[in-house]
C-alpha cells in the first residue's frame, strides 16, 4: 500500500520547505521501515517504537497519527506522532517544522515533548499558527547500560489488576504534580483503561507490604534496544531508607537481561532525583523538553 503524499508548504516561509520534501501519514505497510528508521537512535524513539511494536502504525491506542517526511530520494528524513502527545523524530530543521505544520491541524494536541533542541525548534513554527504554551518543563535524559549489584526484595513483582487503584492514585498524583492536571477529571475511563492494559502486558512494578504500595514503577517503552521508565515513586514513609535504589537496581538487572539499555527523564528542577538517579548507575545523556498546550 503506497502512502499518500501531501506537499509541504508555508506560505512566506519558502526556504523552510525545500521542494523535493514531502510528508504525509504512514500506512501499515511501511511499518518494517518506520522501525528501522526510528532504531537508529533508540533513547529518543523508544516511545513511538514501542507504540508500533504494540499497536501497529494505525490503532486507537497509539492517541494520534503516524507521519512521515521524506526527501527526493524517498529517503526518510523524519518520523512524528501527532496527537495527544506529539513526539518528532527528525534528521533535518524542514521535516521539523514540517511537522510542526501538520500538528498545528490537530485538534487534540496536549502536550509535545523531546530533545531540547528540537522541541524548541519545533515550537517557534507551531506558536506562530497562534498556539499557546501552559506550562514548560525542562528535563534531564539519563541513561544505564550496566546491570547493576543489588540486594533483593522479595516481594518486587508485576502489578495486577488488583493493584490497580493503588497504581492509578500514585499515577494521577505524578500527572498533576508534572502537568498541573489530574488525569481522574480530564479522562477518566481512558486512564483507568490505559493503566490496565499496561497492568496486563507486565509493564507495571509493585512492592506492596501489608497492603501498603512501597514501590512503583511504570515500563513505558519496551524495545530490544531501549527501555523507558516512568512513574517510578516510593511512599513517602518509606523514603531514605534505601528501598528506591534497591528496588531500581533489582528491577534494572531484570528489564537489562532483555534489551541493551534502560532510560529515564527528571525534572530538572529535581536536583536530589537526578542525584538519587546518578547514584543508581544512571548517566546524563540529553536535555529534554515538555510543552504543555493549553
Amino acid at each position: 500500500m503506497a502512502v499518500t503524499m501531501m506537499k509541504c508548504e508555508l506560505a512566506g516561509e519558502p526556504d523552510l520547505f525545500p521542494g523535493d520534501l514531502t510528508c504525509g501519514q504512514l500506512q501499515p505497510s511501511q511499518e518494517a521501515e518506520t522501525l528501522e528508521f526510528l532504531a537508529e537512535r533508540p533513547i529518543h524513539t523508544v516511545f513511538m517504537s514501542t507504540l508500533i511494536r504494540d499497536n501497529g502504525l494505525a490503532s486507537p491506542h497509539n492517541r494520534g497519527s503516524f507521519y512521515v517526511c521524506r526527501n527526493s530520494a524517498e529517503k526518510i528524513e523524519g518520523v512524528a506522532l501527532i496527537g495527544h502527545a506529539t513526539i518528532i523524530e527528525a534528521r533535518t530543521d524542514s521535516a521539523v517544522a514540517a511537522f510542526s505544520q501538520l500538528a498545528a491541524q490537530s485538534q487534540h494536541a496536549y502536550l509535545i515533548r523531546g530533545e531540547r533542541k528540537t522541541v524548541d525548534s519545533f515550537w517557534k513554527q507551531f506558536a506562530e499558527v497562534g498556539q499557546q504554551s501552559r506550562l514548560v518543563c525542562r528535563e534531564l535524559l539519563f541513561e544505564s547500560k550496566t546491570i547493576p549489584a543489588f540486594e533483593p526484595v522479595c516481594n518486587l513483582r508485576p502489578a495486577t489488576l488488583d493493584d490497580i487503584e493503588d497504581v492509578l492514585t500514585v499515577n494521577a498524583m505524578l500527572a498533576f504534580e508534572e502537568g498541573g492536571i489530574n488525569p481522574f477529571q480530564r479522562d477518566p475511563q481512558g486512564f483507568r483503561a490505559r493503566t490496565a492494559r499496561r497492568i496486563n502486558q507486565g509493564r507495571v512494578w509493585v512492592w506492596v507490604e501489608n497492603g501498603k504500595p512501597i514501590f512503583k514503577a511504570d515500563v513505558v517503552g519496551d524495545t530490544p534496544e531501549m527501555i523507558y521508565l516512568e512513574g517510578i515513586h516510593v511512599h513517602p514513609q518509606d523514603r531514605s531508607k534505601g528501598y528506591g535504589k534497591r528496588c531500581l537496581a533489582q528491577l534494572s538487572s531484570i528489564l537489562l537481561r532483555r534489551s541493551r539499555s534502560i532510560c529515564l527523564t527528571i525534572n530538572q528542577r529535581k536536583a536530589d532525583t537526578a542525584a538519587f538517579y546518578a547514584k543508581a548507575g544512571f548517566d546524563f545523556h540529553s536535555e529534554y523538553e515538555t510543552i504543555y498546550l493549553r
